[in-house]
């Protein structure tokens, strides 16, 4: 059965995943580019923006297995881009370019109607009104078998996580100080919502914790 899985959402020595203040010259808020650092230095993600080199290892091993047996995203508004309020033209498409680098359906929460935009290479961004179910929903339909992967922002992964949907979640905790902006652990009680941790590995640049259900 399809899953509902998160992958490398970082999460900052101070427990911030994003910083304040998002705009179009700060895609994850003032400051909170280094919380993804780990991420960056990494050979896959060098590759898929076109470019060279990088790390390999655990790192980047782990950036790959974010990506197989995917067949849909989901994704918050804020993490699409920082336009709010109801859609005013059509020129925003993402942070991505004309190629992203999902690859998939990708279904974005909003409070405001917008038709389907369809990317290069095999990205349609949908646009969904009526909520987290419903978008999980249309997510596993489209992933047709595969797993759907969960995106940001803080926000939309502590709906998720609040309703108990996600299945199985890689949270990276990052060298790196923010200060303030959005915090993914205040006032959430993973252990009682039914999520243990699974597995806890350092690595060079980061340290890489798995939780999943409890059995």
């Amino acid at each position: 059965m399809s899953k509902l899985r998160v992958h490398c959402f970082s999460v900052s020595l101070d427990g911030y995943s994003a910083g304040p203040n998002q705009d179009l010259s700060n895609p994850v808020g003032v400051g909170g580019l280094p919380v993804f650092g780990w991420q960056f230095a990494t050979r896959t993600h060098h590759q898929m923006h076109g470019g060279e080199g990088g790390a390999t290892g655990l790192d980047d091993n782990m950036v790959i297995e974010g990506f197989e047996g995917i067949g849909a995203w989901i994704m918050g508004r804020n993490m699409f881009g920082p336009v709010r309020g109801p859609w005013l033209d059509d020129s925003w498409k993402g942070w991505w370019g004309d190629n992203p680098v999902y690859h998939t359906p990708v279904f974005v929460l909003t409070h405001h109607p917008r038709d389907p935009i369809t990317m290069q290479g095999g990205t349609t961004f949908h646009f969904v009104t009526d909520g987290i179910h419903a978008a999980l929903d249309r997510a596993k339909e489209a992933a047709n078998g595969k797993d759907v992967r969960l995106g940001g922002g803080v926000s939309t992964m502590k709906q998720y996580l609040r309703a108990g949907l996600v299945d199985d979640m890689h949270f990276v905790i990052s060298p790196a100080l923010i200060g303030s902006g959005e915090r993914l652990f205040h006032d959430l009680h993973l252990p009682d919502l039914g999520y243990e941790l699974k597995d806890h590995t350092p690595s060079p640049g980061a340290t890489h914790i798995k939780i999943g259900k409890r059995i």
